[in-house]
């Protein structure tokens, strides 16, 4: 009878103990699983604008480079002069349009530390097939070269990443003019085959 009556308070102090540990351990708040939470992903433009139909980049320097599609859905060059345009090249570029990511806003930054002043480093004009037309302007690369200062029509400073934006200043250092055929040289026309050794007189 001892045995059990030892047994059974062997027990109720081993589901005690534990009741004990369960409720005395630190509960997860929703701020902890706020902070375990990935930050969404943050594009400079929406998928409501819809395709690029006009590219202009402007340097700080005044260097221009405008490409456009045609009726002919076709890129063409209209800056800095007029031209058909590298197809590939120009399609590689706007394809990164989408591609533009808000890495951070830095708001407090003052515009004249980051190259964006009154003259920017860069102004990009993108006009889209839903019709509008959208303005950003680009300042200088960040301390780590990871992105760009930029700062779009509502006046934030941002940081937009390194890699779509130089596919896009690509098109103003390396303008696309269409690739030209290498004329082959003129064929020469072969005449009559002249013996110029004398023939023997009878």
């Amino acid at each position: 009878m001892r045995r059990s009556t030892s047994i059974y308070i062997l027990l109720f102090a081993a589901v005690f103990g534990a009741a004990v540990y369960f409720n005395s351990r630190p509960k997860t708040t929703s701020l902890d699983t706020a902070a375990d939470t990935p930050a969404p992903v943050e594009y400079l433009f929406t998928v409501e604008d819809g395709l690029p139909t006009g590219i202009r980049i402007e340097s700080k320097a005044g260097e221009v480079v405008d490409v456009a599609r045609n009726a002919e859905n076709t890129w063409v060059m209209t800056q800095p002069i007029e031209a058909s345009a590298d197809q590939g090249s120009v399609e590689a570029a706007a394809t990164q349009v989408a591609t533009m990511q808000i890495l951070e806003r830095v708001s407090e930054l003052s515009p004249n530390i980051v190259g964006l002043d009154d003259h920017p480093e860069y102004t990009i004009t993108l006009k889209f097939t839903s019709g509008v037309e959208r303005i950003v302007e680009i300042g200088v690369l960040t301390p780590t070269a990871s992105g760009y200062y930029a700062r779009g029509e509502d006046g934030e400073i941002v940081i937009l990443g390194e890699s779509p934006l130089n596919a896009l200043l690509g098109l103003l250092t390396n303008p696309p003019y269409a690739p030209t055929e290498t004329p082959l040289p003129p064929t020469l026309e072969v005449g009559p085959v002249i013996n110029e050794t004398a023939t023997p007189q009878p």
